[in-house]
């Protein structure tokens, strides 16, 4: 009789304790998320260079009103030359993309311990010479 009390408790707080977990886990962070804490990071800690941007590309996403906007720009750190892109679908409001043209100087910040990830544009910051 004791036996079977003890399995019943420990059901109940397997019970209870799958069921607190499920409550209090917190939700994965989608990619926009991801790409705004990456952008408010780079503003913190960012060290600020000289680029140029190369091109401004935009995706048709399947709906006629709706479409990808990327920024490719290029710049150099210590020697070495990196070639990247940007993201900037939901900073169009402060980007004029007619303005940007192949040779448009711009500023960009890096990470100072990996230099590759970088941007132009975030909410607080424009690297972009309009």
């Amino acid at each position: 009789m004791d036996s079977l009390r003890i399995y019943y408790l420990v059901a109940a707080g397997t019970a209870v304790a799958l069921g607190a977990y499920g409550l209090l886990r917190r939700k994965p962070k989608d990619a926009a998320d991801l790409e705004r804490e990456r952008r408010t990071w780079l503003d913190g800690i960012g060290r600020i260079t000289d680029g140029t941007v190369i091109d401004v590309h935009e995706l048709p996403v399947g709906d006629a009103h709706h479409s990808t906007v990327f920024l490719i720009y290029k710049y150099d750190v210590a020697g070495v030359s990196y070639e990247c892109s940007q993201d900037v679908t939901y900073l169009r409001q402060w980007i004029n993309l007619h303005s940007c043209r192949l040779g448009l100087p711009t500023s960009v910040k890096y990470d100072p311990h990996n230099p590759g990830n970088s941007l132009v544009v975030s909410e607080s910051w424009m690297g972009l010479r309009q």
